[in-house]
This record gives structure tokens, sequence and C-alpha cells, in this order.
């Protein structure tokens, strides 16, 4: 029953609720909606859960990236084998073998690493053996069983990438499950009008009304920002029993 669940295909519809859960949590590292998605689509594709994206896939600077825990793990999986000879903050040395690849003994070095320009970074300084490993995980699993890395890079490899200037992703449009009909997509709330609004929907919220509601009103007019949902979610306080809705509170939301 469990590989069931796991393997069957999830709507467009419901990998988008999912996304868009994934993002506003930031929990997981990613921002925007539509890298989620398109992770979930690919892991589908896999016979993946769309959820185990979290687990598997980073993005960092708009790239989307490989785990070296998942890349491992897939390479395992399907029959790969690795026997670690060295793994220090000088070196990474292993031998690599898949049935599907052969056998490939390789290494990786500190001094290689600050010759090829990489040793710079925080990453380096502080965790040099576990780059040494990622770096070498990459090239050599690269080399004799590509498809555990399914032509991404790994997250290690992408953290090596010079800074690249962040393109604002598009707002993702939304596929009602009842119609099929892809709706418009809403309007970031502009952040000098939230902050403005802010006090007032505090204000608002002491007096009684519900932090539901006012997300309610608000998301069904703009795509909030996950700082933005985080900074109405601070407003709650616990609800007491039974307590209703606040007509007038809710009628100022949209204000």
């Amino acid at each position: 029953m469990s590989n069931e669940i796991a393997t069957m295909n999830h709507s467009f519809s419901d990998m988008q609720l999912m996304a868009e859960s994934i993002a506003r949590s930031g929990l997981f590292g990613m921002k925007s909606p539509d890298h989620a998605l398109a992770l979930m689509l690919v892991a589908q594709a896999e016979g993946m859960h769309p959820a185990t994206v979290t687990q598997d896939y980073d993005i960092i600077q708009g790239k989307a990236c490989r785990k070296s825990h998942s890349v491992m793990a897939r390479f395992q999986q399907t029959g790969g084998k690795v026997e670690w000879h060295a793994l220090t903050d000088a070196i990474a040395d292993a031998t690599f073998s898949h049935p599907a690849g052969g056998k490939l003994r390789m290494s990786w070095t500190f001094e290689q690493a600050t010759a090829a320009g990489l040793t710079g970074k925080d990453n380096w300084r502080n965790y040099p053996r576990a780059m040494l490993r990622a770096r070498l995980i990459a090239e050599a699993i690269r080399a004799i069983y590509p498809a555990a890395l399914g032509g991404m890079l790994l997250a290690e490899e992408a953290q090596d990438l010079p800074p690249q200037a962040d393109i604002p992703a598009a707002p993702m449009k939304r596929v009602d499950p009842a119609t099929g009909e892809i709706s418009k997509a809403l309007p970031d709330y502009p952040q000098a009008k939230f902050t403005a609004q802010l006090p007032k929907w505090k204000a608002s919220v002491d007096e009684g009304g519900k932090v539901s509601d006012l997300l309610a009103m608000l998301q069904s007019k703009y795509t909030l920002s996950p700082e933005q949902l985080a900074a109405i979610n601070a407003l709650a306080k616990p609800a007491a029993p039974d307590e209703q809705p606040d007509a007038d509170f809710v009628s100022e939301l949209g204000e």
C-alpha cells in the first residue's frame, strides 16, 4: 500500500497547492512556488512523491540542485558501491563502482580546490572535508553513473559558482480543480502599502479580529510573500472557544 501511495500521480492543482505551502513555510529554502512545482514534476516523473523535493533538492542561485546524500542514495540503490580510502580536511579519496558504469578510483584534494579558486568561501574554510567529499561524489558518479544526478549540479557545486543577480520569478498561475481553467495570477501585495496597513490590522486583531479572516481576504486579491505571511501570522493570538468572525474587521481587510 505504501508503494502505491508513493508512486501514485498527483494532479497538477494538488501539486500547485503543495508548492505554495512549501514556499510559504520558508522551511526548505524554496521561496518560489514555481521552483517547488517544477521540482515536484521532476520527482513525480521519477516515480517519487512530489513532497520528496524537500529532502532531495536545493535551490541555489536560482538553480535546481541535488543534495549530495540524495545522489549517493540513488547511486547505491541502483547497485553502486563506494570504498573510501581517505576522507580528511586535505583529501577525499575513494573507489566508485557500478554495474552499468564500471569502476573508478578518484580523489579531490584541498590543494586542487585551492588551485581552482574554490576555497575562498566560508563553506570551504569551515567544512573542507565535507566539500571535498561532495566534489568527489559529483565528479566520480557523473563519470560512471550520471543518471544519479539527473543532469543537475550537486548543491556544493552550485555554491561554488560566481554570484548571479536574482531574477524575480513570475507569479504562478493557479488551475481551478473544478473547471481545469487557468486563473489569472494575483498581483503581489505592495510592500509599502503592506507596511502602512500592518499596524491597523494588528489593532483589529487585538480587538478580537481573526488572522485567518485577514489572510483569506488578502489572499483572494493578492500574492503574499513569505515575509508578509510571517508578519501576519505573528499577529495571531489564542482564539476563544466558539469565537465568531468580526464582520467590521472583515470589511476592513481589503482597504
